[in-house]
């Protein structure tokens, strides 16, 4: 995909949406991080139903730290991989808690060196929360970047740095939820809605459904 065709793509995805926001529900950056540990191989749809008593209940990390592995299983265990997360969740409670003042620390090497946390969750933190311009590549992401042309690749890290290459400066900020939400509703992986796609000319894909 040409420079030109990569700015008028985005041109149009924020002229749809100019303030795009996650669609996991939080009230503090704290939450955030938790919200999207448990995200991992699961819909926020169904996060969102489980955090609303967990947060309620324990909306700081030391709450959450309080609870313990098995009461916070108790709250999420509609999530899939909910044991596992649970330990996660808890021991970076409590790491947040002894080392960082319970507050969520700005720097990537701090956020990746919280059990649980990877890549992915630490680009999600770093740009909802601090404003960066980085780019979570989720299988939503991974899927455009290679379907449309934009920034193919083999594997994330290779799509990562391609589309941290390919979005124009002003576009940045913005570009991973632009991206996760036209992957998640438009642009889907069994059946992609071409039809009513806003960057369907700019797209290589070439198999495009017509209704």
């Amino acid at each position: 995909m040409k420079a030109a065709e990569r700015a008028e793509l985005f041109r149009r995805l924020a002229a749809i949406d100019p303030e795009p926001r996650t669609e996991l529900e939080y009230a503090t950056p704290f939450q955030l991080l938790v919200a999207v540990i448990l995200s991992a191989q699961a819909t926020d749809r169904s996060v969102n139903l489980a955090t609303k008593a967990l947060f309620r209940d324990a909306p700081t990390p030391e709450a959450i730290a309080a609870l313990g592995e098995e009461k916070l299983a108790d709250y999420i265990r509609t999530i899939g991989l909910y044991q596992t997360k649970a330990k996660n969740v808890i021991a970076t409670a409590r790491r947040l808690v002894e080392l960082h003042d319970g507050q969520v620390p700005h720097e990537r090497a701090a956020l990746e060196a919280l059990p649980g946390v990877g890549r992915k969750t630490a680009n999600v933190v770093l740009n909802i929360v601090f404003g960066e311009p980085t780019i979570a590549v989720d299988t939503h992401i991974f899927r455009l970047a290679n379907r449309t042309g934009l920034a193919p690749g083999k594997d994330v890290a290779t799509v990562e740095k391609k589309l941290l290459k390919a979005v124009p400066p002003q576009y940045r900020r913005h570009a991973h939820h632009w991206l996760i939400l036209h992957g998640r509703y438009v642009c889907k992986a069994r059946r992609p809605e071409c039809w009513r796609c806003a960057i369907r000319d700019l797209c290589a894909f070439k198999d495009k459904e017509e209704s």
